[in-house]
């Protein structure tokens, strides 16, 4: 009696983990939010328009294209493939231990409508010129990123790609800021026993064109996303130093805040870019 008494408080407990959170970490996002609720793409087939609704003051999610809903436990068991116990373990110990080599658990192009094609090295025009537009050399960008060809919606798109440590993609280019699923961060280990931090892939690319030698002396870290701050304390155990360049803006400024108080390895390095909101903007910013 006592096992089933403990893992109906565990279910309890469990039920009131935030579904946008929990569908955060498994790489989904909103497509459109407000105070009492958030819109997605489903997280179980191809939808243009978003059409999964999360109300942020029950908890509760309903994909009104499938005619289901539920908890945030069974939303879990149904993306992860899961057991419930499975899940409780995962909603209770996810918050900084969320596993960085989870396997995709639903097929690429169900997860945001997105499949790509291929990668090559940058070489189109348009993309070249987009990266001169925002004052990155396509040499240094060489250093991250790719030429992406990808499908939405049916019509084709190609783009500037970074790569993340599940096999997402971000994509950037003139007209569009995208990503394929699964989302995730984007590691580089060079060896080196300082690492850097910043949020998106223009500002460490900046970094990269503002001093040359940037990975020969430093490990890279890009979080992609927000969401993600919280896989940086398992992350920063094996430096001796952590530079952070997140952006100067309210969510950007909390990180900081968060990260420097769990580590004094931690430093806040936006001084340089003060005036700006991100590391990029400054650099657009310098003349030629």
């Amino acid at each position: 009696m006592h096992k089933k008494r403990t893992f109906r408080t565990r279910c309890e407990t469990a039920r009131a983990f935030p579904i946008e959170k929990a569908l955060a970490k498994l790489g989904h996002f909103p497509a459109r939010s407000t105070e009492k609720e958030a819109w997605f793409l489903s997280p179980f087939r191809p939808e243009d328009q978003a059409s999964f609704k999360v109300s942020k003051e029950l908890n509760r999610w309903y994909d009104h294209g499938a005619g289901r809903g539920g908890n945030v436990i069974d939303l879990v068991c149904i993306i992860n493939g899961s057991s419930v116990k499975e899940t409780l373990d995962w909603l209770e110990n996810g918050q900084i231990s969320f596993s960085f080599q989870q396997r995709p658990l639903i097929p690429e192009q169900n997860a945001s409508g997105i499949r790509v094609r291929y990668a090559r090295p940058i070489g189109h025009f348009g993309l070249i010129g987009y990266l001169n537009s925002r004052k990155i050399p396509v040499s240094t960008a060489a250093k991250l990123c790719q030429e992406v060809h990808y499908i939405l919606r049916g019509r084709n798109f190609f783009a500037i790609g970074l790569k993340n440590d599940s096999g997402g993609w971000e994509l950037r280019n003139k007209y569009y800021k995208n990503s394929s699923s699964p989302k995730d961060i984007t590691y580089i280990k060079n060896g080196n026993r300082r690492l850097i931090v910043t949020e998106g892939m223009f500002d460490m690319l900046s970094l990269l064109e503002r001093d040359k030698n940037l990975m020969e002396k430093n490990d890279l870290l890009i979080l992609n996303s927000l969401a993600f701050v919280e896989k940086i304390p398992g992350v920063i155990k094996r430096y001796q130093s952590i530079a952070l360049y997140l952006d100067n803006d309210k969510a950007g400024k909390s990180a900081t805040k968060l990260l420097m108080e769990q580590s004094p390895k931690c430093r806040d390095m936006s001084n340089l870019y003060k005036d700006f909101k991100d590391v990029n903007a400054w650099l657009m910013s310098k003349k030629l």
